[in-house]
């Protein structure tokens, strides 16, 4: 069974139309326990997304949706903070005005260049990974989220621009991040997203996962980062089974940014 789904958007993300209600009843008719509402919060004043999320009624709306799903699922309260580490003032703020379950930490930008846009990638590999994985290690040595969101989301755009992608070019640039977070207790988001898309690679992928478990590393998530109801769950069994791979021994639930490790 999937545990569950720590990853998903509803229409308070400028980039999804569903209700809340519609990935809700979505997950329960897959059978899934337990889901995490964890819509985009961004700032960079380049995102088209900047200034989208509407609180007062993203709260309302979930109180909403808990009341009808109480006895048929368990809803968790996230957000996804785009670039916390740049907007760490507001993002802060934000998590004060309402008792979030988690917060994901995403890199979307590097600069002022997003890594999905493919003009970020008009350079070479090495540069374009290299770069995303140095702001990587910068916005979770500041930490201020509870998980990192799709480690490695560069490379949705980037493998099939390059046709390649090789973690153990850039391993000391990865570790650094993964100690990063173990330092300051984020879990990893299992993200299958990239297997719907023409990258076909987890973020992170297996070997990550297994020197994050090297390390010490104990705590991660898994997400489909579902925008529509019909992606709810989906490959996140290929996710679980890649954390076992790795020699990872739970998952983390969260309630009111308090993690507990569960045996898978």
């Amino acid at each position: 069974m999937i545990p569950h789904d720590y990853h998903l958007h509803s229409h308070y993300s400028c980039d999804s139309q569903a209700t809340m209600a519609e990935q809700c009843a979505s997950a329960v008719a897959k059978g899934i326990p337990e889901i995490g509402i964890t819509d985009h919060f961004d700032l960079h004043p380049l995102d088209e997304c900047s200034g989208y999320f509407k609180l007062a009624g993203w709260m309302a709306e979930i109180d909403r949706t808990r009341a009808e799903f109480a006895d048929r699922l368990i809803v968790r309260a996230g957000i996804e903070l785009g670039e916390p580490h740049l907007f760490q003032a507001e993002t802060q703020a934000l998590l004060a005005q309402y008792p979030f379950d988690y917060a994901l930490g995403s890199l979307h930008w590097v600069g002022d260049e997003m890594v999905f846009d493919p003009v970020y990638f008009e350079r070479p590999a090495d540069e374009a990974y290299g770069l995303f994985f140095e702001e990587l290690e910068r916005m979770t040595r500041v930490g201020g989220f509870d998980v990192l969101s799709h480690f490695d989301v560069v490379v949705r755009r980037g493998l099939p621009i390059y046709g390649e992608y090789e973690p153990r070019r850039y391993e000391d640039a990865i570790r650094a991040v993964l100690k990063n977070c173990i330092k300051r207790g984020i879990a990893l988001d299992i993200n299958s997203q990239g297997l719907r898309a023409r990258c076909g690679v987890l973020t992170p992928n297996v070997e990550v996962l297994k020197w994050y478990a090297e390390l010490g590393g104990e705590r991660v998530t898994l997400g489909s980062d579902a925008h529509n109801p019909q992606d709810i769950g989906a490959d996140l069994e290929a996710a679980l089974d890649a954390a076992r791979a790795a020699g990872l021994k739970y998952v983390t639930q969260f309630e009111r940014r308090e993690a507990r490790l569960v045996r898978i």
